[in-house]
């Protein structure tokens, strides 16, 4: 029987938690490095507990592929006394086979969610600085995103319309393979907090 997606969490959790405590050490990290001016900055103990978590990390990485151990986490976004419960991929696992099928089949509840919640407010595209957008825009990126993540302040809903693969989709450099663009709907402007 193998560790469930919980679990696996739990363990990575307590591995973190070790490691930062110093109960975990890497005697090669600063030979990690290529640049050898930073490695002497960082310090050799700080180097040791990057490198130990994140060895660590990749091996739980390599256990939920090879043992089809789901990166799926259900979230639940409250706003305006309304909750979804919606799946994610958890920031400290990878997707596996079939997690990408879970994230596309709620995508037209967390639209609707959205619609719902944001009826008369203006929309924003995150970025520097925000710019005000049409509904007609957020449909139409709706539609081209595979599927769709969302995320609540006090006066404010964000919205991430995502495409390709779901643990790059977050970065800037897997564009424009895999991309997760951010509308904002607030009352006011938006405050950026949450972004």
């Amino acid at each position: 029987m193998s560790y469930t997606t919980e679990q696996l969490i739990q363990i990575l959790d307590q591995e973190l938690r070790a490691t930062w405590k110093g109960e975990r050490i890497l005697l090669s990290s600063s030979h990690r490095l290529s640049n050898p001016v930073v490695a002497k900055a960082l310090g050799s103990e700080k180097l040791s507990k990057v490198f130990a978590y994140r060895d660590f990390r990749s091996q739980i990485h390599q256990y939920q592929v090879e043992h089809g151990v789901s990166g799926i986490v259900w979230r639940t976004c409250r706003f305006n006394d309304r909750t979804l419960r919606f799946p994610e991929i958890h920031n400290q696992l990878v997707p596996v086979v079939g997690d990408k099928d879970i994230l596309i089949s709620a995508k037209e509840e967390v639209l609707s969610f959205w619609r719902e919640e944001t009826q008369q407010m203006p929309f924003w595209r995150s970025g520097s600085p925000p710019h005000q957008i049409s509904p007609e825009l957020v449909n139409r990126l709706a539609q081209q995103a595979e599927w769709a993540e969302i995320d609540a302040g006090q006066a404010e809903l964000y919205l991430g319309l995502c495409w390709g693969d779901p643990k790059e989709c977050h970065y800037q450099w897997a564009y424009p393979q895999s991309r997760c663009e951010r509308v904002i709907a607030a009352v006011n402007e938006p405050t950026l907090l949450k972004v």
